[in-house]
């Protein structure tokens, strides 16, 4: 007998969904459209507001898989550090508020193509590691505190650390990009340099 039969017979399938997996697929489903929405629409604004969303989406489905650490610093990281840093990179670098229309490069079928075959990369690569594997949600917390702080900083520390430097170095670079135009603005007035002249 095959293993999906195996576990079909126990009362494990997709036939027979509990109310935590319809939960977590309409999460789901909320979260993909938030996302879609994040990468498409032109107003920068609205798409770190629906990051926020997808983000948030993200923190409820650790929530239904009882990871209650990785959900809350998903919260705390995430919905509450990365998207402010976002916000402020958007204001320091005097970003447009309303549509941009120059905000689309033109290449959304090669960044389709990418996402689609990055997406069945990764469901292809999750289903086969856990295809037998079960998460008994009755009976404690799975993502406890201590399990994920090791897994975490022991196996995934530099992964960690570069993030944090990668945003460091993108706040730097928009207090920089920010300084220069405010520079540039001020020695052209001071030119007599205003809107609609020419610099002679």
């Amino acid at each position: 007998m095959s293993p999906a039969v195996q576990l079909a017979a126990t009362g494990h399938g997709f036939l027979s969904p509990t109310g935590v997996e319809i939960a977590f697929v309409l999460v789901a489903v909320a979260t993909f459209g938030a996302a879609v929405v994040t990468v498409t629409t032109k107003q920068l604004v609205h798409a770190a507001l629906w990051l926020v969303v997808t983000l948030g989406g993200l923190a409820v489905e650790y929530l239904l898989l009882t990871a209650e650490f990785i959900a809350w610093v998903q919260v705390l990281i995430y919905v509450g550090s990365v998207v402010v840093l976002l916000l402020f990179g958007l204001m320091l670098t005097k970003a447009p508020i309303g549509r941009s229309p120059d905000a689309d490069s033109g290449n959304r079928p090669a960044a389709l193509a990418v996402a689609l075959a990055a997406a069945g990369a990764l469901v292809w690569v999750v289903v086969d590691a856990f295809r037998t594997t079960w998460i008994e949600l009755d009976k404690g917390v799975q993502g406890s505190t201590a399990v994920s702080g090791e897994s975490l900083f022991r196996h995934w520390v530099l992964p960690f650390e570069a993030l944090s430097v990668l945003l460091l170095a993108a706040l730097v670079g928009a207090i920089v990009l920010s300084r220069k135009s405010d520079h540039d603005g001020g020695r052209n007035r001071a030119q007599g340099v205003g809107p609609g002249k020419e610099k002679r």
